[in-house]
């Protein structure tokens, strides 16, 4: 599944206080902070949707894996934080690590259409509808944070 770039403008005001904190580490960590906070609206989002399709008579439950964590990236200057399904969907491994939500390596073919059916989307829609919201978020989150390291210094 192709990730969501998001880009932001007009932030001179917040390039200035960036750089009157002068700290590429300390900013990383308020941008993590930030990118966590709002991608937390999409986990939300994904678990209320797995809520509606999970089979009350199973005792997986995919909403109770559904999870927030940091991403790899190979550019020192990028954070990434991703949202997904704990336990992942690889069925190489016959004794997969225990979960909150039990097995639900499954998972992909509820999200994703297969030859032999059709597709319940749940973590997708969580994202596209809540755009507007992660980033209004994160621009929230990173300005609180940005302004509390200043007022230390």
């Amino acid at each position: 599944m192709a990730g969501v770039e998001v880009e932001i403008t007009g932030l001179d005001d917040v390039v200035n206080r960036l750089q009157r904190l002068a700290n590429p580490r300390r900013t990383k960590s308020i941008a993590r902070k930030a990118a966590r906070r709002a991608m937390n609206i999409v986990r939300d989002a994904a678990r209320n949707n797995a809520k509606a399709i999970d089979d009350p008579e199973t005792s997986e439950k995919i909403f109770k894996n559904i999870k927030v964590s940091p991403g790899k990236t190979r550019n020192p200057n990028e954070i990434v934080m991703r949202v997904g399904v704990d336990g992942g969907a690889s069925f190489s491994n016959p004794n997969p690590k225990p979960t909150s939500g039990g097995d639900t390596r499954y998972w992909r073919f509820v999200e994703f259409p297969t030859a032999h059916g059709t597709a319940t989307p749940f973590m997708r829609p969580a994202l596209y509808n809540n755009i507007n919201k992660v980033t209004t978020r994160f621009a929230t989150v990173f300005n609180e944070e940005l302004d509390k390291e200043l007022a230390n210094m």
